[in-house]
C-alpha cells in the first residue's frame, strides 16, 4: 500500500472510531444512571475532601504538626480523581453484555467497524466522560485547598497525579471491558469486577503511603508500572476480543470434571511413567515458557542493580564486614541453624519453596510483576551485600566465590525458570485464543507451571540446598584461611 492510500485508510478508520465513540458519549450522558452519580462524585467528593483536609489541619496545629497535614493533601488529591473515574468502570463493565440485554448488540456488530475499533472504541468512550469529570474535581478541590489553607501541589506532584488517574482509569476500563466481552450477563460482570476494584483498592493504599513520606521520586517508578499495568490490559483485550463470540456465547456451567479432566491432559501429557511425562509434558512446557525467560532475566538483573544503588546509599561499616573478626560469629551461626544436617538440607528447601509458592500466588493476582518482585529481593541482597564489601574495602570477589556460588551456581537458574513459569502463568490470557475459551488458556498455563515446577525447579533447589548446607560452609572457611 502506498503512503497516500495508507493516509487515507488511516483517516476512515479514525473516522469510523470517532462516531463510534461519539454515539457512546452521548448515550452516556442521555442516561440519568450515569449523569447523576457521575455529578454527584464530581461535586460532592472536594467539598467532602476539603472538609477533611480542614478537619486534618485544625487536629495536627494543636501539635505542631502542619508537616503531616500537607503529607496528606496530595492523597486526598488522587481520591477526588479516582471516584469520578470510578464511574468509568461501570460503563465498560456494561459495553458490550449490556447492549446484548439491549438486543443492541447485533446493529452494532453489522457496522463495518472492525475487532480493533469496536475493542479500542468502546475503551475510549468508557474513559472519556470519568476522566472529564475527575479532572473537573482535581480543579475544584485545588481551588478550595488553595483558599482554605493555601496550598497547592508542586507541578511534578500534580503532573505525576493526573497521569496516575489517568493511567488508574485506563487500566480499571481495559480490564472491565474485557469482562464484559467474555461473560453474558451484567450482573455476572458486576461479580466479577470485584477482581478489578480490589486489586487497584490494594494498589491505592501503597501509592498513599509513597505519597506521605513524599517519595516523590519513587512515585514515578509506580506510574511507570501502572502504565504498563493499562498496555498489558489493553493488549489482552485486543488479543482475547472475538466479535463472532459475543452472540454465541451462552451460560458456561462451572464443571470440575471437565475442567479437571483438561487440566490432567495438559499436567500428564498423556505419559505413563516419569520419564514420559517429563518427555511429553515438562519439555513441551519449558518450550512454552521460554518468552518469559528474557523478561525475567531483565527483571533479576534490575534487581542486582538495584541492591548495588542501594549498598552505595546505606553502606555498611568496615568493621561490620571483617569476617575474620566473625569467624567464632559465623560458625556458631552455622551450628545453630543446623548446617552439616539432613534437618539444616530440609529446612533451606523448604524455605526455598515457600518463597516461589509465595512468588506464584501474587504473580497470579498481578500479571506475574509481583512475582517477579519477590524473586527480584535475593538477587538485590546478594548485589548489596557484594557490593558492601567493595566498599567496605574486603575482597568482593572472594566473598562471591565462597558464600554464593557454590549454591548460586545452581539455585539462581532455579529462580530464573520459576520466575519465568510465574510470569507465564500470570500473563496467560496475551495468549491467543485460538479457538479455546479463558478458562482453558489459565488451565493449560497452570498446568505447564507446575510441570516446571515440579519437573525442573524443585530438583535444582533440593541440589542447590544440599549445596547451601554441606558445601557452602566448607567453600567460604577454604576462601577466607579458616
Amino acid at each position: 500500500m502506498n503512503a497516500p492510500a495508507a493516509a487515507v485508510s488511516l483517516r476512515f478508520r479514525a473516522a469510523r472510531l470517532g462516531a463510534l465513540v461519539k454515539r457512546e458519549v452521548r448515550d452516556q450522558l442521555r442516561d440519568w444512571r450515569v449523569v447523576i452519580p457521575m455529578a454527584i462524585l464530581t461535586l460532592f467528593f472536594p467539598v467532602l475532601m476539603n472538609f477533611a483536609a480542614r478537619a486534618v489541619i485544625n487536629y495536627v496545629n494543636q501539635y505542631g504538626g502542619q508537616v503531616v497535614a500537607e503529607a496528606v493533601f496530595p492523597f486526598l488529591l488522587m481520591i477526588v480523581g479516582f471516584f469520578p473515574t470510578s464511574v468509568g468502570l461501570v460503563i465498560a463493565l456494561e459495553s458490550f453484555v449490556g447492549e446484548k440485554e439491549r438486543f443492541s448488540l447485533e446493529p452494532l456488530l453489522a457496522t463495518p467497524l472492525t475487532d480493533l475499533e469496536l475493542f479500542l472504541g468502546k475503551v475510549s468512550a468508557s474513559v472519556l466522560t470519568p476522566l472529564a469529570a475527575a479532572g473537573l474535581g482535581i480543579t475544584a478541590y485545588l481551588a478550595g485547598m488553595y483558599f482554605l489553607a493555601g496550598w497547592f501541589p508542586p507541578l511534578e506532584l500534580l503532573f505525576q497525579i493526573v497521569i496516575l488517574t489517568a493511567a488508574h482509569a485506563v487500566c480499571m476500563v481495559s480490564a472491565a471491558v474485557v469482562i464484559s466481552a467474555q461473560t453474558n450477563s451484567v450482573r455476572a460482570a458486576n461479580l466479577l469486577a470485584s477482581f478489578v476494584i480490589v486489586p487497584f483498592a490494594l494498589l491505592m493504599q501503597g501509592e498513599s503511603m509513597v505519597m506521605f513520606y513524599r517519595m516523590y521520586g519513587a512515585l514515578w517508578w509506580v506510574i511507570a508500572g501502572v502504565v504498563l499495568l493499562a498496555v498489558i490490559f489493553i493488549r489482552i483485550g485486543l488479543r482475547q476480543f472475538r466479535r463472532e463470540e459475543l452472540l454465541s456465547r451462552e451460560v458456561e456451567e462451572l464443571r470440575f470434571d471437565r475442567m479437571g479432566a483438561y487440566f490432567w491432559r495438559a499436567f500428564s501429557g498423556g505419559a505413563r511413567h516419569p520419564l514420559a511425562w517429563h518427555r511429553l509434558a515438562v519439555l513441551p512446557a519449558l518450550r512454552r515458557t521460554l518468552p518469559a525467560f528474557p523478561w525475567t532475566a531483565a527483571a533479576l538483573a534490575l534487581g542486582a542493580v538495584l541492591g548495588i544503588v542501594l549498598s552505595e546509599r546505606f553502606p555498611i561499616p568496615a568493621e561490620a564486614v571483617n569476617l575474620q573478626a566473625r569467624r567464632g560469629e559465623f560458625l556458631e551461626a552455622l551450628e545453630s541453624i543446623g548446617f552439616f544436617t539432613a534437618g539444616g538440607t530440609w529446612m533451606i528447601f523448604t524455605h526455598n519453596l515457600q518463597a516461589i509458592f509465595l512468588a506464584s500466588m501474587l504473580g497470579m493476582i498481578s500479571l506475574g510483576i509481583m512475582g517477579l518482585v519477590v524473586l527480584m529481593l535475593p538477587i538485590g541482597i546478594i548485589a548489596y551485600a557484594t557490593a558492601a564489601m567493595a566498599g567496605a574495602g574486603a575482597s568482593p570477589w572472594m566473598f562471591f566465590l565462597g558464600f554464593v556460588l557454590p549454591h548460586g551456581i545452581v539455585e539462581i537458574p532455579a529462580m530464573w525458570i520459576a520466575g519465568a513459569a510465574i510470569l507465564r502463568l500470570g500473563n496467560c490470557l496475551l495468549a491467543k485464543p485460538e479457538g479455546r475459551s479463558l478458562g482453558q488458556i489459565w488451565l493449560q498455563a497452570l498446568a505447564d507451571w507446575l510441570c516446571v515446577l515440579l519437573g525442573a525447579v524443585l530438583p535444582l533447589q533440593l541440589l542447590a540446598a544440599v549445596l547451601e548446607t554441606w558445601v557452602t560452609p566448607l567453600a567460604a572457611a577454604g576462601v577466607m584461611g579458616w
